[in-house]
């Protein structure tokens, strides 16, 4: 009998189903072991670690350790990444402790999409664990291990008991606080733009006012409305001379398939899901749907940051593409995409369908609502990555009015492309047709008049702008999104107010005490350059202990420079009865001042 280990017992049923009878499927229920949860599960000095089995999973380990006794070959196919990798070593380790392993008889298998053939060739190519990974992930635990447990005791003395602090959720609270900062900043500046309307052939049509009495217009250059008036008394004219008309075919390129981050901003943007709804929905489709054919998983792995498709894939699609399409809709050669992040993550490809034949339609009555949303979302994007481009028609004139220049832009579909297959709200751009013009025509001036307008603060972060924040100043990566976000509000540092965060008075003030004390641990560079260092760990370039020894070296000497530190009041400013330090606390009802003698 073969020992076959995964996360998540979803995937158990369908890997039964390619496997066979000589196969026992088991999971692990995610991670099984992690840090003691106390002072000292990290020795500093060499950075060994403390680790214990987690009470819920222990029954779960119990079961694998029973079954590994039994078992002549036990591969562990956890899930294929950086925490996937460190489920394995722990399971290994666990197994080695209880003298459970013989050599040879542990194997690693990573399954990148749960298919037959997928399963079946990732069984017959096993591999060792990789240690690098493992590090990486090890790392990055203790990392965090060491910011929370130094940090969050300081923000209990200081603020109030409870608080906590993390390595990448503080800087991503940063954000959220700085934006609604800035909100408060703003002051609203008004300015106007100046309008012509008119007419060919029945047809009507708008320009603006680009350049008067010979200068170019920018924003601000016509900054109330004494001066617009100013400007239209000047421009009275009973026609408009078209001077130029431009016209030029456009051409759109259809955007790579999704990784975590871009599948995350699509679905929050155009299905308005929550990103921890999307990775969950995702990881459904990812392990297995029951469909008429059985149990079969739909898309590949979704946490990724790579933009490259499988070969086989692109032939697939290339394939679909050919038969339910004209042939100007299929490229001569398969198209293919750079990803703009520095280090891609270690999933192999992008997010795609396991087979295109399995269109969203025909999987409707097999998915629930969200699955076939966000499945149909993917398979879209994934066909219209291969597709030909869009072409516009555009078109600009320019129109004479007295000492003015007015220009009427006009854009149309010329040809759909990808377009036919999927577009995101976003990139929407609006269709205009202008009647035909030529050059030294007369038109006739129907209206001239100016729109009043006040530049706008900053919006406020969605879900989907946070994520495309956090990955821009390189804060997390891809896979921790979702917690970060849904860490931020379990802790209710932030709240969504008609889907945009707000952060919390407690938000903004851990986040000022940390910026004033910490500053270093949450500036976006340090962050970003922190990240980089653990995906060189990751890929083999780095040592893990000594980027430990570097952190913890500069953390340690903050952390004692800052033990005495008070936050929030003055600190000359002592309790009127008792002589001690005043603290800035919360509670349920507001914020308040507190004697740190409290209860005495």
């Amino acid at each position: 009998m073969k020992l076959v280990v995964v996360e998540s017992p979803s995937k158990s049923k369908t890997l039964k189903k390619y496997l066979g009878a000589d196969y026992e499927i088991l999971a692990s229920y995610g991670h099984v072991r992690d840090l003691e949860p106390k002072t000292g599960a990290v020795d500093t000095r060499d950075f060994s670690m403390k680790y214990q089995v987690i009470e819920r999973n222990q029954k779960h380990v119990d079961a694998i350790c029973k079954a590994a006794k039994k078992a002549d070959e036990i591969l562990l196919a956890t899930d294929p990444d950086r925490e996937g990798e460190a489920i394995s070593w722990h399971l290994a380790e666990i197994l080695n402790e209880k003298k459970l392993l013989k050599p040879g008889k542990l194997k690693r298998v990573a399954f990148y999409e749960i298919t037959e053939s997928a399963v079946k060739d990732a069984v017959a190519h096993p591999r060792d664990i990789s240690m690098d990974l493992v590090n990486a992930q090890q790392a990055r635990r203790v990392l965090d291990y060491l910011v929370g447990f130094n940090l969050s005791p300081l923000l209990w003395k200081k603020i109030s008991p409870g608080l906590s602090a993390g390595r990448v959720q503080s800087p991503a609270l940063r954000l959220i606080v700085e934006r609604e900062e800035e909100i408060e900043r703003f002051k609203a500046r008004e300015y106007w733009t100046l309008h012509l309307d008119t007419h060919k052939d029945r047809q009507a049509f708008s320009a603006r006012l680009t350049h008067f009495e010979g200068e170019k217009l920018t924003q601000f250059s016509v900054e109330n409305e004494a001066r617009q008036a100013e400007i239209l008394k000047l421009l009275e004219s009973k026609e408009a001379k078209v001077m130029q008309v431009e016209k030029k075919r456009k051409a759109r390129h259809a955007p790579p398939p999704f990784t975590t981050s871009t599948l995350q901003q699509a679905a929050v943007r155009q299905l308005g899901m929550t990103t921890d709804r999307v990775m969950r929905t995702a990881q459904q489709l990812y392990e297995g749907i029951d469909v008429r054919s059985g149990t079969v998983g739909l898309i590949t792995y979704m946490r990724t940051d790579s933009v490259n498709l499988a070969k086989e894939a692109v032939a697939d699609i290339r394939g679909y593409i050919g038969k339910k399409f004209d042939q100007d809709y299929l490229p001569s050669q398969p198209i293919h995409y750079r990803a703009k992040t520095k280090n891609a993550q270690e999933a192999h490809e992008a997010i795609r369908p396991t087979g295109v034949a399995r269109t969203p339609d025909s999987l409707k009555n097999f998915l629930s609502q969200d699955q076939h949303r966000l499945y149909e979302l993917i398979w879209k994007r994934a066909v219209a990555s291969q597709m030909t481009a869009a072409q516009f028609d555009t078109v600009a004139a320019d129109m004479m009015v007295a000492q003015g220049v007015f220009r009427a832009t006009g854009q149309t579909l010329a040809f759909a492309g990808f377009l036919a297959v999927y577009h995101d709200d976003e990139d929407d751009e609006e269709e205009a047709k202008l009647p035909p013009l030529k050059e030294g025509e007369v038109l006739p001036v129907d209206k001239l008049y100016g729109e009043q307008h006040f530049t706008q603060p900053p919006p406020r972060y969605t879900e989907a702008s946070l994520v495309k924040a956090l990955e821009e100043y390189g804060i997390g990566r891809p896979s921790t999104y979702a917690s970060i976000i849904s860490t931020l509000q379990d802790r209710e540092y932030a709240v969504l107010d008609k889907k945009r965060f707000v952060p919390t008075d407690m938000g903004r003030i851990v986040n000022g005490f940390l910026t004033l004390h910490f500053n270093h641990y949450v500036d976006y560079d340090f962050t970003a350059k922190l990240e980089d260092r653990l995906d060189d760990v990751s890929n083999g370039k780095r040592e893990w202990t000594k980027l430990l020894a570097e952190f913890w070296k500069q953390f340690d000497s903050e952390l004692a420079a800052k033990q005495d530190v008070e936050r929030g009041i003055p600190l000359d400013e002592k309790c009127p009865k008792c002589g001690s330090v005043l603290n800035l606390q919360a509670s349920k009802r507001g914020l308040f001042i507190g004697c740190s003698a409290y209860p005495n």
